[in-house]
């Protein structure tokens, strides 16, 4: 490029180094240019503008020598077992991978769907589920960073691309030419001559396409399209806010007093939360995604509690950026319009057609049933509480704020421990190994090795590969197991690589807790119920890891959301199973056993509290179920959003102020983002067939090889490629009972 002054960009930035801050003249290119402030300045201007062409240029030069750098999403993962590359992919590389991938999908279907030959299983089927190989990659490991590490560029890709792959889902399944040749399969039927799993793959398909407006006119896809583009973005908007709010709303005190009851380690963590946020010398407490907050067990100070438990509750309902009002009460709209569009009552009756429990009255007894002795458990807890706070002359009556820490008294008082008694026994490295991989060893055979040549996407992450009880290579398990500002709250399972009969590639599966890091230093020491989390992921872990399907559609935890949480829930039973529980727990400094007459306390306890923990559970059911049991024209507006929810729960008698819902709607991502949406109850439903199963494993032996492979064989081996309550009754022999639920919760007796 010339420029004014007969030079290329270059040399004009070379010269222009060598201005000085005031030249009345200079000699440039051995011209005497005069510098009246106006040229000097047009000079100035010139020669940044051409620097940094010039540095452009040098780049570009660069680059034209250097090799392209490929988009490692683009193609298959060297690593073992196709473990995603995460060192090297960068921001960037997901949109470019997004568009190429729905491409070759969409080129894909058009041929299956064009082919001018008559549909056979292979050709149309198996040819969907051979799609969208690129697509998927792309997408999966863009949802696990996004979860786990996310920042402003992976949102605002997450925004703009919700409409995008909603419209690409739609693009699939409202394609009429496909929906022909799937039903011209379905309807031959057995002549087809089909094994069990590649019928039900049909079935399952031809379904989907219905569910999904194949059979709708063409006016009516046109609205269903612009339904889906907009519950895409709305979810996403809701899922964003609920983040970004947990991390603006910490709350903030001023002194270390306040904050007595808190362990030094939670004391020095809450300081250097606040010196993050810009508030040096002061100490913040950051809030989970719950209601209750774990701080709230020990806080001594009730104005701090106070503070806590409001800014719990109010998030996403207070005004400003993160308000979710408007978004619950469009996402219920939306939705109800869209069931009835299908041709349901409602947006419940649209989901639960497909679970296990099968229709909305169930759900609705289900939950009609556990509701009045839950309240009437918890009313009775309260008391016991109220007594305390009487004796001490609180001169106060127990609220929502209160329940942990006065629990935690009674607690003390009638068992004679409390938790923090129990933490210095449960350091996350022994619980991992020493008891959630040993009772995975001892029922399965499986084995364990780290492999610190892998690495996941954060420093604190680490790598294990498993292999069956003959050596052969079963899958990789990778944990990611602390906290970050930047994580989604929660824990969860992912199949970051999830198994695959057609291709013989086996799976990649991780879990995700959110367990707060302790300073440089000093060893992770978890509570009971981090314990049992702990062994309640390791449950979906070990689903994905069985998984021994033909077909991906089938792989790992792909079953009814009312039976995903079964398999996990068993799972739980092994953390206080005596074997395991000496194994693991041992006193993290001096490697003592835990004395047995804690653990006759930790026993006499276990059903302590159950009152507060089933009703804040139904409460949170009734209030999914109550927003997507509605018609359309009987959604409120935002305005209306909260009385809404609090008139379901006085209709439902749950009412009980000193124990909110688990989750209030504006707050609550299972059900407004997750996927959970009418299908909240699966936690409870799931506990149906876990407790039943629980009393199985200790009818039959408990943790032996011979329990643990006739579980695998029957549930955790065959992913959805079976009907979910058939495979429950392969392995239990009978019908689900919900007796032993009641039981378990405190809310029946134990026959005798």
């Amino acid at each position: 490029m010339d420029d004014d002054f007969g030079m290329d960009a270059c040399q004009l930035a070379e010269a222009a180094a060598a201005l000085p801050s005031q030249c009345p003249e200079y000699v440039l290119a051995g011209k005497i240019i005069p510098m009246s402030a106006t040229t000097y300045r047009h000079l100035a201007s010139i020669a940044t503008l051409s620097l940094m062409m010039c540095l452009a240029s040098t780049r570009t030069a660069a680059a034209d020598t250097a090799p392209a750098r490929q988009n490692p999403l683009l193609t298959e993962s060297p690593l073992p077992y196709h473990l995603p590359p995460f060192e090297q992919i960068n921001d960037e590389d997901f949109a470019p991978a997004f568009d190429q991938g729905m491409a070759e999908q969409l080129r894909e279907v058009a041929a299956i769907a064009d082919n001018p030959e008559k549909p056979t299983f292979d050709n149309t089927v198996v040819a969907l589920e051979r799609s969208g190989r690129l697509f998927d990659r792309a997408t999966r490991v863009f949802g696990i960073l996004n979860a786990s590490l996310t920042n402003p560029t992976l949102q605002n890709l997450e925004t703009a691309t919700a409409p995008k792959f909603a419209a690409h889902q739609d693009a699939i399944r409202l394609n009429s030419a496909l929906f022909a040749r799937l039903s011209a399969l379905h309807d031959a039927g057995d002549t087809l001559g089909l094994d069990p799993e590649s019928a039900r793959l049909l079935d399952r398909y031809y379904k989907d396409f219905v569910r999904s407006g194949a059979k709708l006119s063409d006016a009516d896809k046109t609205t269903l399209k612009a339904f889906n583009a907009e519950l895409a973005e709305l979810s996403t908007r809701f899922s964003q806010n609920v983040l970004k709010e947990i991390n603006a709303s910490a709350v903030i005190v001023d002194t270390r007093e306040e904050l007595a009851g808190l362990s030094d380690a939670a004391i020095t963590a809450a300081a250097a939360a606040a010196k993050a946020a810009g508030h040096e010398g002061k100490f913040a407490i950051r809030l989970t995604n719950t209601t209750g907050q774990p701080p709230l067990a020990s806080l001594q100070n009730r104005a701090v509690r106070e503070r806590v438990m409001t800014a719990s509750l109010a998030r996403g309902s207070h005004g400003g950026d993160y308000d979710n009002r408007a978004i619950v009460a469009r996402l219920a709209r939306l939705r109800a319009e869209r069931a009835t569009l299908l041709g349901y009552a409602s947006h419940a009756a649209l989901q639960l057609e497909e679970q296990t429990a099968g229709s909305v009255d169930t759900v609705n007894q289900m939950l009609a049933q556990l509701a009045p002795p839950a309240v009437a458990n918890a009313r009775r807890e309260a008391a016991d509480m109220q007594a305390i706070i009487d004796a001490e002359h609180g001169g106060f009556a127990l609220g929502a704020a209160d329940w942990d820490f006065y629990a935690e008294k009674v607690r003390r008082a009638r068992y004679a421990f409390d938790e923090t008694q129990l933490r210095p026994y449960y350091e996350i490295r022994h619980v991992l190994v020493d008891g959630v991989f040993y009772a995975a060893t001892k029922l399965y055979g499986i084995t364990f090795k780290e492999r610190p040549d892998l690495k996941g996407y954060s420093p604190d992450m680490f790598v294990f590969e498993v292999f069956n009880a003959d050596g052969s290579p079963l899958a990789l398990f990778l944990g990611d197991y602390y906290a970050r500002p930047n994580k989604r709250g929660g824990a969860w399972m992912n199949a970051y690589v999830p198994q695959n009969g057609l291709t013989g590639v086996k799976p990649v599966i991780a879990n995700h807790l959110n367990i707060p890091k302790p300073p440089a230093g000093e060893p992770t020491l978890l509570t009971h119920d981090e314990v049992n989390t702990m062994f309640h992921e390791f449950g979906h872990a070990l689903h994905g890891m069985f998984s021994a399907v033909k077909y991906p559609r089938f792989a790992g935890t792909s079953v009814p959301r009312d039976f995903v949480e079964y398999p996990s829930q068993v799972n739980e039973m092994w953390a206080d199973w005596p074997e395991v529980l000496a194994h693991y727990a041992k006193h993290y400094q001096t490697g003592a056993p835990i004395p047995a007459e804690l653990l006759a306390k930790v026993e006499a306890a276990s059903k302590f509290n159950q009152g507060y923990g089933t009703t804040e559970l139904v409460a949170a059911n009734l209030i999914d179920q109550a927003w997507h049991q509605l018609r359309p024209d009987q959604v409120p507006g935002a305005d209306g959003v909260l009385a809404f929810e609090a008139a379901a729960l006085t209709k439902a008698g749950v009412d009980f102020p000193p124990v909110p819902p688990r989750y209030r709607s504006t707050y609550f991502s299972h059900v407004f983002a997750g996927g959970y949406s009418a299908g909240y109850y699966s936690y409870f439903w799931s506990e149906v067939l876990d407790a039943d199963s629980v009393e199985w494993f200790k009818t039959h032996g408990g943790l032996t090889r011979a329990n643990g492979d006739h579980f695998r064989s029957t549930i955790l081996s065959r992913g959805g490629s079976r009907d979910a309550l058939q495979m429950f009754r392969d392995f239990s022999g009978g019908e689900p009972d919900i007796k032993p639920l009641l039981v378990r919760r405190g809310l029946a007796e134990p026959a005798h």
